[in-house]
């Protein structure tokens, strides 16, 4: 690795770092709004988005950069697209913790609505799997990151549980339809959080040991 492309791969790892802690940061306060009613949260995590945005457009231009004067190959080139990739599911991880906010903030007008039991403990699930799946990018842990892939399947379950437990609070309490919908909303925007901390973790996969791992779960496609 040239001099120039060392210096321009650390100034984009610090921004990349500097992305993952506000984009963890937005989740934990939305997680407080969900859990501890703190519906003046919902305005800073939608401010900090802002945020997320500008910083994910210099990030790509920087990677866009380095490919254009720097030509990297092997590694270095792998490095560069798993940045790249990185970059957009942090961004869309942004754009989810916004939604989940404002969902918890919806259900929590009305003080009645009970929250499925395990929602709290999806939370901490995907909550964990952004924050490994980012440990794992950081310190190029790719067995730590084919952990990451198995979590997803329990969020899931999760996911099943909460829309089961919203359906009988809806057939027992009608007028509670309303934050039941916002709650639904808020476990979809978790599930998918999930999802995309599954795919950081499967392209630390592929950063690492060079194998695309995406789709593994589905059957080959025969060719003529």
């Amino acid at each position: 690795m040239s001099i120039h492309l060392n210096r321009d791969m650390e100034e984009v790892h610090q921004e990349i770092l500097a992305q993952s802690a506000t984009v963890e940061q937005m989740i934990d306060m939305a997680t407080q709004v969900m859990m501890q009613r703190r519906l003046d949260l919902v305005d800073q995590v939608t401010a900090m988005d802002r945020e997320v945005d500008r910083r994910e457009v210099h990030i790509e231009e920087l990677c866009l950069r380095m490919l254009a004067l720097h030509q990297p190959v092997a590694i270095d080139l792998r490095r560069i697209a798993t940045v790249m990739k990185v970059n957009n599911d942090l961004e869309r991880v942004a754009d989810l913790a916004v939604n989940f906010a404002e969902r918890a903030g919806g259900m929590h007008q009305h003080r009645d609505f009970p929250i499925p039991p395990r929602l709290p403990q999806m939370i901490t699930h995907a909550t964990q799997m952004v924050r490994g799946a980012l440990d794992c990018f950081v310190n190029l842990e790719s067995r730590a990151a084919r952990h990451i892939l198995r979590l997803d399947d329990e969020v899931d379950q999760m996911n099943v549980e909460v829309i089961h437990a919203l359906q009988e609070t809806i057939l027992s309490q009608p007028s509670l339809v309303e934050p039941a919908l916002h709650c639904f909303s808020a476990s979809r925007q978790i599930e998918r959080i999930a999802d995309h901390a599954t795919n950081i973790a499967e392209d630390v996969i592929y950063l690492v040991e060079g194998e695309i791992v995406r789709h593994r779960h589905l059957p080959e496609i025969e060719s003529d």
